[in-house]
């Protein structure tokens, strides 16, 4: 699995004029499936994610993470993240997981990073085409792939 991070101070996410999913301050996570991502891709990054220190402390420095900062979790999934420009100028997606193994395993991303956050985790809708607004705080963006594990 692949997720990109980026810290906001509010994000929302609408499909067809109508908000789908929103927070405050927080993380907003992009997130793509591949074939072969397991339960263990998915709980690392759900972990790895809710445990960045990525927001300030009272002392001004990036030593605390979302829960920590009271912060939201808004996630939405983009097959886009494993695009592939190797050949040409024209993306392939090969390597993002088909739909019908992609939703689950997202679903299940979905509900693994809700049980760390000890809440509910908004989503935009699954396949949908959606508009993605945010507010980037710093701007932070991190970019995650479970394969990597940097």
């Amino acid at each position: 699995m692949r997720a990109l991070v980026q810290r906001v101070r509010e994000a929302s996410v609408a499909v067809d004029g109508r908000i789908a999913g929103a927070i405050g301050p927080g993380l907003l996570v992009l997130a793509g499936v591949t074939e072969g991502d397991t339960a263990d891709d998915r709980d690392w990054l759900s972990r790895k994610i809710v445990q960045l220190r990525i927001f300030d402390d009272e002392a001004g420095v990036m030593n605390r993470c979302v829960t920590e900062a009271g912060g939201g979790i808004l996630a939405v999934s983009q097959f886009t993240l494993y695009a592939s420009t190797r050949k040409g100028n024209r993306p392939s997606y090969a390597a993002a997981a088909r739909p019908e193994v992609a939703r689950p395993a997202f679903d299940a991303f979905v509900d693994a990073l809700a049980a760390a956050l000890g809440r509910d985790v908004p989503t935009g809708v699954f396949g949908a085409r959606m508009a993605v607004r945010l507010v980037n705080d710093g701007p932070v963006t991190i970019w995650l792939d479970s394969r990597v594990r940097e």
